[in-house]
């Protein structure tokens, strides 16, 4: 994970790592990093982000709760799986021996839902003491902190279901905390959302009206950026109208992250036409380890990974660290002499 990381550093801008459980309860795939244990996972952590900043770059821990996509095999303390209400996963889950039956996942009760809001804190802080630049809630693709946002998966009624504003209270109370532990202040921690996506058995009829009001509400804490899935490449759930960048520009002031199904092109207009700030590349940074670099200088880009090779787990390097940099041929390099002397 080192090499991974490392070759990608630098030229890159902003690194946002692998999505990475703040507790037992949180994890559910295998190979997956965890950040909460401070003996062992924060020297692990620490290591690949020395690496990073010694090339230059900047790295945000992303904070993960899988909710009900996880399995109760993986939580032997617990033996359950926990979600905003009890309403099941459709299809397969992942359990440590293989594909299993979905699980009606646990409803938190209140008070659990506030431990649950500490573990996303403790996690900040070893994400701290890790050297890490700042945070990013994985907030999206149907994990924990989606199923509170949507109104198909949370049908509570305490404080943290019904209107959008409960609904989105977790989260609020997330970054309130992290901000007041003193992990990191309100322009260190980002969040990650996925409108339309379908990932996860996802999609609400209501998600416009509730994704814009999420934005609205965490406007207020002048985060770092908000993080955008608004492509439809990851799916879409077509239950009621797509939400944009350009939609949520409307209501968030701070930095925009666009994602999915961008290309160079696509990228750059999104930012030129003010919708975003940044933009995000996930399976084409496996495949192309300089791939700044390669949109810089308009060289080729390979295309992206095999499924296989950032899905799967993996026992080597091949198909993740052991893709090549572009070396330019010798025509190109006295192009680029010209252009940098005009």
């Amino acid at each position: 994970m080192g090499d991974y990381y490392e070759q990608r550093a630098g030229d890159a801008g902003l690194l946002i790592s692998e999505a990475t459980p703040v507790s037992e309860e949180g994890g559910g795939w295998r190979n997956a990093p965890h950040m909460r244990d401070a003996a062992t996972h924060v020297p692990a952590w620490k290591k690949i982000v020395d690496r990073v900043h010694a090339k230059g770059g900047v790295m945000y821990l992303q904070l993960w709760h899988i909710g009900r996509q996880s399995h109760s095999s993986y939580h032997p303390t617990t033996g359950r799986i926990v979600s905003a209400s009890a309403l099941p996963h459709s299809g397969e889950q992942k359990a440590t021996t293989g594909m299993a039956p979905p699980e009606v996942p646990h409803s938190l009760t209140t008070e659990e839902v506030q431990a649950t809001i500490q573990d996303f804190i403790h996690s900040a802080k070893l994400a701290k003491e890790a050297g890490f630049d700042g945070v990013a809630l994985h907030s999206a693709n149907g994990y924990l902190l989606d199923c509170f946002f949507q109104s198909s998966t949370n049908q509570r009624t305490d404080q943290y279901g019904g209107s959008i504003e409960n609904r989105c209270r977790m989260v609020q109370e997330i970054v309130a905390g992290i901000i007041e532990s003193g992990a990191f202040p309100a322009n260190r921690i980002g969040f990650r959302l996925s409108p339309n996506g379908v990932f996860g058995d996802m999609g609400s009829e209501d998600n416009f009206e509730t994704f814009l009001g999420i934005a609205k509400i965490m406007n207020q804490y002048g985060m770092a950026f908000l993080d955008v899935m608004d492509g439809l490449g990851f799916g879409f759930h077509n239950k009621c109208k797509k939400v944009t960048c350009m939609d949520l520009r409307k209501v968030w002031d701070g930095p925009i992250i666009c994602n999915v199904s961008l290309t160079k092109e696509i990228a750059e207009g999104m930012i030129r036409s003010g919708a975003a700030d940044m933009a995000s590349f996930g399976r084409l940074y496996i495949s192309n380890p300089d791939l700044a670099a390669r949109f810089a200088n308009n060289w080729p880009v390979e295309p992206e990974a095999a499924y296989e090779h950032w899905w799967q787990p993996h026992t080597n390097e091949k198909g993740y660290t052991d893709w090549p940099t572009y070396q330019p041929k010798e025509t190109e390099k006295i192009e680029e002499k010209k252009e940098v002397e005009q």
